[in-house]
């Protein structure tokens, strides 16, 4: 069922250039229309009030605004409808992945129906016709909105609808599949520059062992002329020419093999080093990088950019580029040999090369399109395994293995259609070059016996030309397969720069603020945030003293974790400001205020290593005294000493060898040895039984006492104690309060409180206990 109006014209009746409706809903729409009436837009919603998956239908016609509503089981399809009237305004607005449309008029809210985000480019649109409607219709000035025809993945607005069975617009297109150039391996030089000597002594060695192969085959000229044909001719053979001839031959070889391993070392150190600083200061630019960076990639595709394709480049600088550079010496000191022997041949043998030449600029451009594509499926298949590998216990626990393995086949599927389609066009491409160059050879033995024949030249010169003519040929055959690793190693380094050119949203200041010492007094300024065009946040105003444990409560998707990744400057706010101590966080150091801030998470992420190590990770160079005080403080020394190996027992991946609470434990033991001004807890006891949550409210007492606290908490119960509790709801405070006060208001908190005590759990039940409060006016909505 389409998604939103974007789908090819729709007949008689309807405005010039309206989309189609959806077919399940035509007969019901068309019975309801007019004579004169026409659609001019429409949108298909799929939430009801409850926010559950229920279809519906908004309709915007020249004439009045439709909704049309799916009939339940045993229910008929209800209709409601308002005319175009002076007052009445259409708005829209979005929270927590939840899209709302608004119909006001002067006194009140008329209705509102719900949709999931993926929906709102159509909404928008929606909104945009039933404006252009009203103002028609109020006026008598009829001004045809054009129809906006969106690209359904970055909803630019298109002047021409996309081709049956395209997903996305040009500009998607070249933004995301803009093929790598060669010209990207240039800037490689920025990771060479600190080895250009040593590049300079390679490029010198190459020149010198590649020179030395050169002298061979012009020994065998006069090996040929002067000593094998005279004596084919009755003449005996001179020893001593013949040594002197064998011992150049020998020493020409030693020397082309000395200087050919020195160059190779030389030239595979200086690679291994570009790859080696590359990867580092990839992996050290993506850590610097914000929350919002990682969200929208994949871990499997990022391990690839930094392990993979540093990889590929490694073995081009170290093994290709240096087979091409002597590729070209060759080419080079042959081409020059050749015409100083005799020009005529040499023209002869260097006919293909044109011909060659043309085929590798036809086979460049569609290798390297094809290699990255290559590089994306690629990476693509490394994320199933990055996804399934580390949550192997839930595939199995829901018995999802051949669903995970059909998951895989299909990625390793497109990988293999990819490379199909690039390894038809090289399977081509190197048998062309190969019949090429058998050609050109036998063309100059063509030509040099025909020049022998007129004794134009001796037999001794035609087998040097063929001595040369065949490694010559060899190297252009070689120069021609470069062209696939070249290709390979522009769409690695166009994906490494992808990362290298991201700048990440949360900046260092440029003049930063050092604070002696910090205090902990937290201020939100008007905070707002949105991620990307949906506003989380709204106007937040908060001041936390020093010392000070406020708590934050409020349903799933009201703001609480976005004000702490906030507050940590995981992302920066949108407008307002907040201040540490009267500093604006943004002027300071990232790294040094965030060592200010102590954070104990719902789900504590352990690495691989030592219970030691785990809790010092803060703190690498704390002592053994230290790190068993912290565990001591936060109640987990007791079942650490019951382990095998004490404080040196293995965690395994992702702590997965301890229970939830002790991984808890010893993540509030991590938190305590830094000894942070600053506090949060987010969720930190929601995911423990009852027995296990004591042990780690033992542990928080010792960890808030005297810090400034953020706590986050699914069971209000374990908030009593925090000197105000701060309520949000839609990315709003709207109740301050401690415990006692909040109940005895009994608002939002009382029956938020109310509903856990009845079990209640979610927002629509929580909103029975309470009718819903009065729609706030239409400035700001949208």
């Amino acid at each position: 069922m389409p998604e939103s109006g974007l789908s090819p014209i729709f007949p008689n009746d309807m405005l010039s250039g309206a989309p189609a409706l959806p077919a399940t809903w035509i007969a019901a729409v068309e019975s309801r229309l007019s004579r004169e009436e026409k659609v001019a837009a429409w949108l298909e919603t799929d939430l009801n009030g409850r926010l559950h998956f229920d279809p519906g239908l908004v309709v915007v016609t020249n004439k009045r605004l439709l909704v049309q509503a799916e009939a339940g089981a045993g229910a008929e399809a209800t209709l409601q409808e308002w005319s175009y009237r002076p007052g009445l305004t259409l708005v829209r607005s979005d929270h927590a992945g939840v899209g709302s449309l608004e119909l006001f008029d002067e006194n009140a809210l008329l209705a509102r129906w719900r949709y999931t985000l993926g929906k709102d480019a159509a909404a928008t649109r929606l909104i945009d016709n039933f404006r252009e409607q009203l103002h028609n219709h109020l006026t008598g000035e009829f001004r045809p909105l054009p129809v906006q025809v969106l690209c359904p993945k970055c909803h630019r607005v298109l002047d021409v609808p996309l081709a049956p069975g395209q997903e996305e617009c040009e500009a998607c297109r070249k933004q995301v599949h803009a093929p790598p150039s060669t010209w990207t391996l240039l800037r490689l030089w920025r990771f060479a520059r600190p080895y250009k000597w040593r590049l300079f002594a390679g490029f010198l060695l190459t020149l010198g062992s590649t020179g030395a192969a050169m002298i061979p085959p012009y020994l065998t000229m006069p090996l040929m002329d002067n000593v094998l044909i005279p004596y084919q001719n009755g003449k005996p053979i001179d020893v001593e020419l013949v040594e002197f001839y064998l011992t150049g031959l020998l020493g020409a070889a030693i020397v082309a093999w000395g200087l050919g391993w020195a160059r190779t070392y030389v030239l595979a150190l200086v690679s291994e080093r570009i790859g080696a600083d590359l990867r580092t200061a990839t992996f050290e630019h993506l850590l610097k990088l914000s929350h919002a960076y990682f969200g929208g990639k994949r871990t499997g595709d990022l391990m690839a950019r930094i392990g993979s394709e540093t990889d590929r480049l490694n073995i081009f600088l170290s093994l290709h580029l240096l087979d091409f550079a002597t590729d070209v010496l060759m080419i080079g000191m042959t081409t020059i040999i050749l015409v100083s022997i005799e020009p005529w041949l040499a023209l002869v043998t260097l006919t293909p090369l044109p011909i060659i030449a043309w085929l590798i600029h036809i086979v460049r451009d569609k290798l390297r399109t094809g290699f990255e594509k290559v590089d994306r499926v690629w990476a693509e298949l490394t994320s199933v395994l990055a996804d399934t590998i580390p949550g192997v216990r839930v595939v199995k626990a829901f018995a999802q293995e051949k669903r995970e393995a059909i998951r895989f086949r299909a990625a390793n599927e497109r990988n293999r259609e990819v490379n199909d389609r690039v390894n038809k066009v090289w399977s081509m491409f190197t048998p062309t070059v190969v019949l090429l160059t058998e050609v050109g050879l036998l063309v100059v033995w063509v030509f040099g016996i025909w020049q022998v024949s007129k004794d134009e030249i001796t037999v001794g010169v035609l087998t040097a030309f063929l001595t040369y003519i065949s490694r010559f040929y060899v190297r252009l055959d070689s120069m021609s397969r470069i062209v696939s690793f070249t290709q390979k190693a522009a769409a690695g380094t166009k994906r490494i720069f992808e990362i290298l050119d991201h700048v990440s949203s949360v900046p260092e200041p440029a003049h930063p603020v050092h604070l002696p010492v910090v205090d902990g007094r937290i201020e939100l300024r008007n905070v707002e945030f949105r991620y990307g065009t949906r506003t989380v946040t709204h106007g937040i105003n908060i001041t936390i003293e020093p010392g000070e444990m406020v708590g934050l409560v409020g349903h799933s998707g009201s703001g609480k974790s976005t004000l702490v990744n906030l507050i940590c400057r995981f992302y920066d706010v949108t407008e307002g400001a907040i201040l540490l101590d009267g500093v604006d966080i943004r002027a300071l150091p990232v790294a040094e205020y965030r060592k200010h801030i102590g954070l104990v998470l719902q789900e504590p992420f352990l690495f691989f290593g030592t219970i030691a190590e785990n809790i010092a990770y803060g703190k690498p160079n704390a002592t053994q005294e230290e790190i068993v005080a912290a565990a001591r403080a936060a109640h987990a020394h007791e079942f650490i000493l019951r382990l095998p190996h004490g404080y040196d027992s293995l965690v395994g991946e992702r702590g997965q060898a301890l229970s939830g609470g002790e991984r808890q434990r010893i993540s509030i033991a991590r938190a305590l040895l830094i000894d942070p001004r600053i506090l949060i807890l987010d969720e930190a006891t929601s995911s423990v039984d009852t027995t296990t949550e004591k042990e780690i409210q033992k542990a928080l007492e010792n960890l808030v006492r005297g810090r400034t606290t953020i706590a986050i908490a699914h069971r209000l119960s374990t908030l009593r104690d925090a000197s105000r509790l701060i309520v949000l709801d839609r990315g709003s405070v709207i109740e301050i309060g401690n415990h006692d006060e909040l109940m005895a208001r009994e608002g939002h908190y009382y029956r938020l409180y109310l509903a856990q005590v009845r079990n209640v759990d979610t927002e629509d039940d929580l909103r029975r206990l309470s009718p819903e409060p009065e729609p706030r006016a239409e400035g700001g909505r949208e």
